[in-house]
């Protein structure tokens, strides 16, 4: 019997354990929550009968990996002391890490009262919180449609919801009819109509420039742009807000993928039909092999795990080219516009962890004396903070034309106490 150990339990992974336990593996789950379900359920669906026949693992971490698929894992909740340091050796891995938001500076996004729109979901969803009375939704996407309907539900007055692209972009990617899936057109009409309940306008083609306040957001300035981003001149408008939230697209989280030696393909990881990368045994699915959505995710998920089990994947892999092809329009109808750096000003803050300005990250990256990214980083201290890059990496490396580092020996964060302790138990 194989053992497989799946490393999230977002829709991706948690459709790899339901076929690997079908195709007759033993099957370990980990994911940093306490609960299953990643972004997307939040802990809103019951997945007990599977967890049942799989080893959960929850508040479990994979902070290192070593050749031979030698996962180093730290188990207990982060805020803890008394995590428990394992091993683990599976005959197959299937890497199902996710993706967190990208959000593109502008000037004043550090204020309070400026989230990300995932993280103004997860409130909304997990905790039953808005983010404030009076919010602007922003950005690029269809994932702007549920975060404000969640928003909504938890008692929050959404101003207006804003998609950066306008509609002849996001009309090329939905150019023919079978473009478009059934239940997804269903889920654009249940949104379109919520948004018409409550008398929220929908506008295309805008975005957010500016956040002001003094010791908070008190309003945001929009302004009209191109299909390059570009910004109309004289299109501005303002809105009264006491907090907004943006949102534009996804970056994977490939870390353990690269740590385990698997090639990335435009940051995302390589991945062949059957969801196989290029290190043996190590599959990967979800996001991190392009961003789909949770359907794309799942379909994806069940390839990765049928084959890491031994069986065949069979009709699984139409499913999968399916969920694909819808995931390729997306990212033709919302791309991210070249000309967004138009927004930004000499001292507006890119890094927010070490508050690393757009005037530092060009005058130190256009100084041939100090080429590369590790240059910029030591001169800017650009992804040098807690986040180690992980929120600033991709905007960094566009604005600076570098490529972005994900090699990452410690994946996640540990505390010296904890490497320091020799103990490590066998998984």
């Amino acid at each position: 019997m194989k053992h497989v150990v799946i490393v999230g339990a977002g829709p991706a992974g948690l459709a790899a354990a339901e076929h690997a336990l079908r195709a007759g593996a033993r099957v370990t789950i980990l994911d940093q929550s306490e609960v299953p379900g990643g972004q997307y359920h939040r802990g809103q669906a019951n997945f007990d009968s599977l967890l049942a026949r799989c080893e959960w693992w929850p508040s479990g971490t994979v902070w290192a990996v070593e050749p031979e698929l030698r996962l180093h894992v730290l188990r207990g909740p982060a805020d803890g002391t008394d995590r428990e340091r394992l091993t683990l050796t599976p005959d197959a891995v299937v890497l199902a890490t996710g993706a967190h938001d990208r959000t593109l500076p502008f000037p004043g996004w550090h204020l309070p009262g400026v989230y990300t729109a995932g993280a103004a979901q997860a409130l909304a969803k997990g905790e039953r919180v808005a983010i404030g009375r009076r919010v602007l939704v922003a950005g690029a996407g269809p994932f702007l449609l549920p975060v404000a309907e969640s928003l909504l539900k938890v008692g929050a007055e959404v101003v207006a919801v804003l998609e950066a692209n306008p509609l002849a972009t996001v009309l090329k990617g939905w150019s023919s009819p079978a473009a478009v899936r059934p239940d997804k057109a269903g889920e654009l009409i249940r949104y379109a109509m919520a948004l018409a309940r409550h008398r929220i306008p929908y506008g295309m083609g805008r975005v957010v420039v500016e956040a002001r306040g003094d010791d908070r957001v008190r309003s945001v300035v929009t302004a009209r742009v191109r299909a390059d981003w570009s910004v109309v001149a004289g299109s501005e408008r303002t809105y009264e807000v006491d907090a907004v939230c943006v949102g534009h697209g996804f970056v994977p989280q490939p870390e353990l993928a690269v740590a385990a030696g698997c090639a990335l393909d435009g940051g995302f990881v390589r991945v062949d039909a059957a969801q196989r990368t290029t290190v043996g045994g190590v599959f990967a699915a979800g996001e991190i092999t392009g961003i789909g959505g949770a359907v794309t995710a799942a379909a994806e998920g069940a390839v990765a795990g049928r084959v890491a089990a031994g069986g065949e994947p069979g009709r699984l892999l139409r499913e999968r080219d399916r969920a694909s092809a819808f995931a390729a329009r997306l990212a033709v109808a919302h791309p991210i516009g070249p000309a967004w750096r138009g927004w930004l000003r000499e001292d507006t803050i890119v890094c927010r962890c070490e508050e690393t300005t757009y005037g530092e990250l060009t005058r130190v990256s256009a100084d041939p004396a100090a080429p590369g990214s590790h240059a910029l980083a030591l001169g800017t201290r650009a992804g040098l903070g807690p986040c180690q890059g992980r929120m600033c990496g991709p905007t960094v490396s566009e604005l600076c034309g570098l490529p972005e580092r994900h090699h990452r020996p410690i994946a996640q964060p540990i505390r010296l106490g904890e490497l320091a302790d020799q103990k490590e138990n066998p998984g």
